[in-house]
């Protein structure tokens, strides 16, 4: 490809509002352009990216027994209403109306799609199980798009659901898949972390996240010091650790509190105490039934609202509450209390950390009292107790043999569980099994965001000059640089080596420009991220001067040793 032919040239200066830099590089070096927010064109530089990271999912996927089709872009609603996705928390989901009035989704995901294509053909067990995966659009209605494309409201993913008969069959193909999207992510040129992570708006048991570490990442997950656990967040443990195991139990009081005392810095500045010592009340809104949620935890703790939806089952439905919300209790927002409120629409939780801890303070406070000596399973306790709290750096490992590191990545790829979870809402979403009778199937799902992907390589594989694409998924193998090209032999050696290059099957970007001062293409050549720059110009003669993106060092060649180490396989390996 000719460079003064070329669709999308590079652009010295990102605009004012790209804080990330695959935002930033990606646009100065003419590989995207936004639409409108959230979408984005790929431009022919962007697309052979793409398109070279496309063939290596199809390539991985194939082998490891993947059955590639489509699926229609617009879902039937009432595939979604079967789910009760249609009004879960998650995607915001978009939809339309056509001329008959018929509604559609604009699917933020696919798993109705296509457990309804499924049970379209009335299986039996000897036809399970199988693997089938799409490149499709999705759409998400994002709040906020940003990053470029790390956060879009439109995109392509592959995504990919396998049917099975039992769950340990399902178990097996779950390992190919973590296999599968390993020896992807590597071909590509990433290091990544495997964290076990939740299901959350798909359902199922458990699920796999494969993160690349980068401080612009939206996922945090918690690594130990020692590496024997890992795990997202939203489902990360932690060893509570007992905080006055000594001390001897008192009988609670209720004392004078001056009323400043209203946040829990307050309280550690009057009783000069930790956090840990205090009570905390946290309060919640089932969005559907309006039922409050009032969290009874340790002071120096955070509620993980993913742990606690799924201790109660409500899994996307609940809200922060807000003040309105808690002064309709008869409360008020500054001392919600541990116990009471006899209301059959208030619900109490009492985290595990309860147990931690003697003679707490707090749990009934009113506007100039509180109380002392608080001890929970002899002053009060609730039906439902369980583990709502966030893991923190510093914390122990669940073993209690290392201490837990907090790291943010970007999620490139995740692999789901989905178990019967759809084929048991979804009607007729069985097979025959060899007994005659009809079972659901048991699934699994697999995604991984294409655009997230490229522009995640560009996070962790670029420099202050520009991009620096691994050799498996650049635009180019090679940026040929003309130089002098005004004088006719530089400019027929030039053409020569680009017209050899080319029939050799190497993938040559020329840089052609007649009137670019060299500064400019080398500068142009270090944006664009291509592997190998080669320079022909008045000085290098017979020769090609050859340099790696990656290294400071030039090498003079001939054409045909250039040939040759440009056409010998170079070991391109990224280990995990």
């Amino acid at each position: 490809m000719r460079y003064s032919k070329l669709f999308g040239k590079t652009v010295r200066e990102p605009q004012k509002d790209m804080s990330q830099v695959s935002h930033k590089l990606l646009y100065q070096a003419g590989f995207i352009r936004e639409s409108t927010a959230g979408r984005y064109y790929l431009l022919p530089l962007g697309q052979r990216v793409f398109d070279k990271i496309v063939k290596i999912v199809e390539e991985e996927m194939d082998k490891a027994g993947g059955q590639k089709m489509s699926a229609p872009i617009l879902h039937p609603l009432e595939l979604w209403e079967e789910t009760n996705r249609d009004k879960s928390g998650g995607y915001e989901l978009m939809t339309v109306k056509d001329r008959r009035g018929a509604s559609f989704a604009l699917g933020g995901t696919a798993e109705e799609m296509f457990v309804d294509v499924v049970r379209r053909f009335r299986l039996t067990y000897k036809e399970l199980p199988f693997n089938v995966y799409q490149m499709g659009y999705k759409f998400r209605d994002e709040l906020r798009a940003r990053g470029g494309l790390m956060r879009v409201r439109e995109f392509i993913m592959k995504d990919a659901y396998s049917f099975h008969t039992t769950d340990e069959d399902f178990k097996k193909e779950y390992e190919n898949m973590r296999e599968t999207y390993s020896k992807i992510f590597t071909r590509i040129g990433l290091k990544f972390d495997i964290v076990p992570a939740d299901n959350g708006y798909f359902g199922g048991d458990y699920c796999h996240e494969f993160d690349v570490e980068s401080e612009v990442g939206e996922s945090k997950y918690f690594v130990s010091e020692d590496g024997n656990y890992i795990a997202h967040e939203d489902i990360a443990k932690f060893k509570l650790t007992d905080v006055n195991p000594n001390e001897e139990l008192k009988d609670m009081e209720i004392v004078e509190q001056p009323e400043w005392v209203r946040t829990m810095e307050d309280n550690i500045k009057n009783y000069n105490l930790p956090a840990e010592r205090f009570l905390k009340n946290v309060v919640y809104k089932n969005r559907v039934d309006g039922k409050l949620y009032i969290v009874v935890i340790r002071g120096d703790l955070q509620v993980n609202k993913n742990k606690l939806e799924h201790a109660l089952d409500l899994v996307g439905l609940l809200d922060d509450a807000t003040d309105e919300d808690i002064l309709s209790m008869g409360s008020k927002p500054v001392w919600v209390h541990s116990w009471g409120f006899e209301n059959v629409n208030i619900v109490f939780v009492a985290d595990e950390s309860l147990k931690t801890v003697k003679n707490m303070i707090g749990g009934q406070k009113e506007a100039s009292t509180d109380t002392i000596n608080v001890n929970y399973g002899r002053d009060f306790t609730h039906d439902i107790e369980a583990d709502v709290a966030m893991a923190q750096s510093g914390f122990l490992a669940p073993d209690g043999k290392s201490k837990l590191v907090l790291k943010k990545g970007i999620e490139v790829g995740n692999i789901f569980q989905l178990g019967q979870h759809y084929s048991k809402k979804m009607r007729d979403a069985v097979f025959v099994d060899n007994d005659g009778k009809s079972k659901e199937f048991y699934m699994g799902c697999y995604g991984i965001g294409l655009g997230r992907t490229m522009a995640t390589v560009v996070e962790v594989s670029h420099d202050d000059k520009g991009i620096i694409w691994p050799e498996a998924i650049a635009p180019y193998k090679v940026y040929l640089v003309g130089l002098n090209l005004e004088l006719d032999e530089v400019r027929e050696r030039a053409e020569q080596v680009y017209k050899e290059l080319t029939e050799q099957g190497i993938e040559v970007l020329y840089d052609d420009r007649l009137g670019v001062n060299p500064g400019e293409k080398f500068a142009d050549a270090d944006l664009v991220g291509v592997p190998y720059r080669l320079v022909v110009s008045k000085k290098t003669g017979d020769m090609v001067e050859l340099k790696k993106r990656a290294e400071d060092e030039t090498e003079m060649m001939n054409k045909s040793s250039l040939i040759g180490k440009l056409t010998i396989p170079q070991d391109g390996k990224y280990h995990q």
